[in-house]
């Protein structure tokens, strides 16, 4: 669970790595305020994703914005038809292209969340939730249909 937050929120090894040891020190720091009103697993989530996203906050603040239609992609050959590892690399890349909270709400998606539960760990309403989700998922149809049709190519 901790890796795919990781793998979301950070390009580079190094930065995963990081990133893991940053939630895990969070979780221990919250352990003592864990009230078991929610299940683990959302406690858990709640965490990392605060942790992920704030650290995302700190460096933005940190780093010069850059247009993203200037940074590089390699995802200019990959076709839907590829096998499983390249259609899971293309998916990674335009998640990656996400804000921090539809990246958020795709992975709980992804791991089969309920939208209730969704809700206990985002803090956003079911409704609310599913019409982002819907939004989210026309979003990555048209980048990945952009990506594997050459538009937005560098």
């Amino acid at each position: 669970m901790l890796y795919k937050v990781c793998r979301l929120y950070c390009f580079t090894e190094a930065d995963r790595q990081d990133l893991f040891q940053e939630i895990v020190i969070q979780l221990w720091r919250s352990w003592p305020a864990f009230r078991r009103e929610a299940k683990f697993s959302t406690w858990l989530y709640r965490i990392a994703l605060n942790t992920a996203i704030s650290g995302l906050r700190r460096q933005r603040r940190l780093i010069a914005p850059t247009d993203p239609d200037q940074l590089p992609t390699e995802l200019q050959d990959i076709q839907y038809a590829a096998d499983k590892e390249e259609q899971l690399q293309l998916l990674y890349a335009a998640i990656d292209r996400l804000t921090e909270v539809e990246k958020a709400l795709t992975m709980l998606y992804l791991e089969d969340r309920s939208y209730q539960e969704m809700e206990e760990i985002l803090g956003i309403s079911q409704n609310n939730l599913r019409v982002k989700m819907n939004r989210i998922k026309d979003k990555l149809r048209k980048i990945t249909k952009a990506v594997t049709h050459g538009i937005g190519k560098s």
